[in-house]
């Protein structure tokens, strides 16, 4: 069933990396990107990535500062529930996190 655009409901989780991260990150990156792979699969995941330390490509020891994470959930306590059950979030990786509603408008 497709829905009308503007029906789907997205939510944007903003978090911020505690610092020094990199370790705790790695660690927690396997069990992360699953949950990001699954919102993939149901169609639900609009994008989401890292805040980079430094300007890309490379990263370095500089490592990251935080992600951004837009997906579809039916409602806020949803996705707030998703990303406190968040792998970054239970190993400490994440300093705080915040979730937001989100309307796509372009493209």
């Amino acid at each position: 069933c497709i829905r009308d655009r503007d029906q789907i409901v997205l939510y944007a989780i903003i978090a911020d990396d505690i610092a020094e991260s990199a370790d705790a990150r790695s660690k927690a990156r396997p069990a992360h990107l699953y949950r990001l792979e699954e919102l993939k699969k149901q169609g639900r995941l609009i994008l989401a990535g890292p805040f980079p330390a430094v300007d890309p490509p490379t990263m370095g020891p500089a490592g990251v500062t935080g992600s951004l994470i837009v997906a579809e959930f039916e409602s806020l306590q949803e996705a707030q529930s998703w990303a406190s059950a968040d792998p970054f979030v239970e190993s400490g990786v994440y300093a705080s996190v915040s979730v937001k509603p989100f309307k796509k408008t372009l493209p």
